[in-house]
């Protein structure tokens, strides 16, 4: 796109200096919310906000905020989704100034405890004519309006989002490819060589037991034979499982994809680890829940825990399936209502599925433990 003179040179060593970061080996949480900060620096913006769009590219299904309190935030409640004038930059992918917002024929107005905001700055987050999302600002300080130059600086900055952003997708779907590929190899090794190795012992072990008649050398042989079985038995149950996660999104693609998505929100990279058969054992209705669990816990996270870092882990075993939720936050209040930080939706769900939730909280962060039966 061409650009218009931005004559101001710390204005430009700044911006190249923001483009020269999506080289650099940060997260994209990390990448997007300093594209937003340097924007509504550069751009002398008193609040700006970053959304990014869903895989229907319908409305939006992250929304970073900077230059708002976090007091405040609490009392907003729910984040845009892509009303308005901000699905606008949806439906219509090309920068928009406003002297007012609240003039404008798409304006919903502000919802409670929202600040008052009139200039309006937005653009699309962009990359090989994909969109991935979009990036505003509102009250121009100093000024009446964002300005041509303004609508410049924050358009390069947001292509620099963008191709962060298509670079981070390119990334997980090749490590997803050489995971499918791990996959298929380690499936067919276990088959062709471990498998059958065992099964050989097992055959020469059942050749000893008859010539051997002290009872106990011959009960530990036969303790040695139930226990091969039992391994054999656990392997083609790793291969099956292996072999069928191709074939569609299990809950390891589903639940990795829903963490990477949010961690733009934490503003931190969530550790994700696994246990147990979570692929097999977990069918599309406990996934749903389980997803919706997830997303109530991390957002939750994201907007009252001021954590710097956090775990999710998914297990299965003994007949349940447990999620547990970790964070190194300020931790819960100690007066609180369930339905304001979403805990009483997660529970309801829990015990619909004959399980429970349980929380552990303190000063120093705050354990979530969704805990079901694989089987209803």
């Amino acid at each position: 796109m061409p650009y218009h003179s931005i004559e101001d040179p710390l204005k430009l060593r700044r911006l190249l200096e923001a483009v020269f970061l999506i080289e650099a080996d940060l997260s994209l949480p990390v990448l997007l919310r300093h594209s937003l900060e340097e924007a509504r620096s550069m751009a002398g913006a008193r609040y700006g906000a970053l959304g990014v769009l869903n895989d229907e590219r319908t409305g939006l299904s992250e929304f970073i905020t900077t230059g708002v309190e976090a007091e405040t935030e609490r009392a907003i409640g729910e984040r845009p989704t892509g009303k308005g004038v901000l699905g606008l930059l949806i439906t219509e992918p090309k920068p928009l100034r406003l002297a007012d917002l609240q003039d404008h024929a798409e304006s919903y107005g502000f919802p409670p405890h929202h600040p008052p905001m009139t200039s309006f700055l937005g653009v699309p987050i962009m990359a090989r004519d994909e969109v991935y999302g979009n990036l505003y600002l509102t009250d121009k300080i100093g000024g009446d309006e964002f300005t041509k130059d303004d609508e410049e600086l924050v358009m390069a900055l947001a292509q620099a989002a963008g191709i962060a952003v298509e670079n981070a997708r390119l990334h997980q779907r090749v490590q997803e490819m050489a995971v499918f590929d791990d996959r298929d190899r380690i499936a067919r090794d276990l088959h062709d060589a471990v498998i059958q190795r065992l099964f050989a012992i097992g055959l020469s072990l059942q050749g000893i037991t008859r010539s051997v008649t002290a009872p106990p050398i011959s009960d530990r042989l036969n303790r040695a034979i139930v226990d091969i079985d039992e391994t054999i038995r656990q392997i083609r149950s790793s291969i099956f499982e292996l072999s069928s996660v191709r074939d569609e999104e299990g809950a390891r693609r589903r639940i990795l994809r829903l963490v990477r998505e949010l961690d733009a929100v934490l503003g931190f990279e969530a550790h994700v680890s696994f246990e147990g058969p979570v692929d097999t054992a977990i069918d599309t209705e406990l996934l749903e829940h389980l997803t919706f669990a997830l997303r109530e816990a991390l957002t939750n996270v994201a907007k009252h825990a001021k954590a710097s870092a956090g775990t999710v882990s998914l297990a299965v075993a003994s007949g349940e399936c447990r999620l547990v939720v970790a964070d190194n936050g300020v931790g819960l209040p100690e007066t609180r209502s369930g339905d304001g930080l979403g805990l009483s939706n997660i529970e309801r769900r829990a015990a619909k599925l004959g399980g429970r939730l349980l929380i552990d909280s303190s000063a120093q962060g705050t354990t979530l433990r969704w805990i079901v039966p694989t089987r209803r």
